[in-house]
């Protein structure tokens, strides 16, 4: 195994790239309380010695450190640098493919981040992009990681006729698209995993397969990443019983751009929002309703019409949807330098009608 900048080696390798996370935690007493750990602990270059026997010797892996942290504290400015990172590893001929080892509490918003700026790159490459954690640290005596690696490994050196090439994740024994990929349990070793759409890794069934070139097909083109400080401010707000007015108010005196909204049911808004909902719209925040549910999608103008400069998610959970919104944000902005007149309303609708298959 080697530890060096993808930019500097010469020869045909796998680059895995750590983010840090449980996959690189330790348990001070992992006998006892394998859950009471800190995350990003180890080196990707020590994780990839726990499975170097079980490489074929023939695959050649170089490891990099983007970053070595508990990916709840996952910030918009990790997110710039790994873009950047993936972006130059997949324009790099000696790269196949990539695995990135990631924390999986903001897996999610990391999954649809890569796909929505380095998806179409990655697919008109031919190279695949793999995201992948674990559950228990390191040393746990169960740990997954070991497993969820070396599943992610063998996933991007396979020859493209199994699976094309694009941004992927895998966890327990079973892959999907990356920007379908959610944490939907606090515990369980198969939580970062929905139930749909997935599929055991090398068992690729054909209606997955023609799942993911269809909705591959429909982005065709990236969004631009934003540099580190320069992504819009967006929040998260819930809907709930006994919703007050204020809470959306308070946003309308600060320099928030953007409101993604998770709403009840079918991501129906409490009657106590409304007449601040229109406020914000006429001061310019950007609104995007979701469901606070966690499933399903989130469709406009149900279950009732939706306010004028307000847009449905679609398949997006709230997460997804604040860095989908993050991103359209930025790319009205890079549009309007260039003298286009595309809106954010207009980037994130290409995000929000994405085939969904299952």
């Amino acid at each position: 195994m080697s530890s060096k900048l993808n930019s500097l080696e010469k020869s045909p390798h796998i680059l895995v790239l750590g983010m840090g996370g449980t996959i690189a935690g330790l348990a001070p007493n992992p006998a006892d309380q394998p859950l009471q750990y800190q995350a990003g602990q180890l080196k990707v270059e020590s994780l990839l010695t726990h499975i170097e026997s079980a490489v074929p010797k023939s695959l050649k892996l170089i490891s990099e450190q983007v970053a070595n942290i508990n990916s709840r504290n996952l910030t918009e400015g990790l997110l710039s640098n790994l873009g950047e990172v993936v972006r130059a590893s997949l324009a790099n001929t000696e790269v196949l493919g990539l695995v990135i080892t990631h924390g999986t509490d903001t897996i999610e918003e990391t999954g649809v981040f890569l796909q929505l700026t380095c998806g179409n790159y990655a697919q008109i490459l031919g190279k695949r992009v793999i995201l992948t954690g674990a559950m228990l640290p390191s040393n746990a005596s169960q740990a997954d990681g070991p497993s969820n690696l070396l599943d992610a490994i063998r996933w991007a050196s396979t020859p493209l006729d199994n699976c094309p090439g694009g941004i992927y994740a895998v966890m327990d024994g079973r892959g999907c698209m990356a920007m379908d990929l959610a944490k939907r349990h606090g515990t369980a070793l198969n939580a970062p995993i929905q139930a749909s759409p997935s599929s055991s890794v090398g068992l690729f069934n054909p209606s997955w397969l023609w799942g993911v070139k269809a909705k591959q097909a429909a982005w065709t083109e990236d969004l631009p990443i934003p540099k580190g400080d320069e992504w819009p401010w967006v929040e998260i707000l819930t809907s709930h019983a006994g919703a007050r007015s204020e809470t959306i108010n308070i946003w309308l005196n600060s320099r928030v751009k953007g409101l993604v909204l998770a709403g009840s049911g079918m991501g129906g808004l409490h009657d106590a929002w409304k007449d601040s909902l229109v406020a914000a719209v006429k001061q310019g925040v950007a609104l995007v309703r979701t469901t606070r549910t966690g499933a399903g999608a989130t469709l406009s103008d149900i279950p009732e019409k939706d306010l004028d400069g307000c847009l449905a998610s679609g398949t997006l959970s709230a997460p997804r949807a604040r860095i989908a919104l993050q991103l359209a944000l930025n790319a009205e902005k890079q549009a309007q330098l260039t003298g286009k007149s595309l809106t954010w309303q207009d980037f994130f609708a290409r995000i929000a009608v994405l085939p969904e298959f299952r």
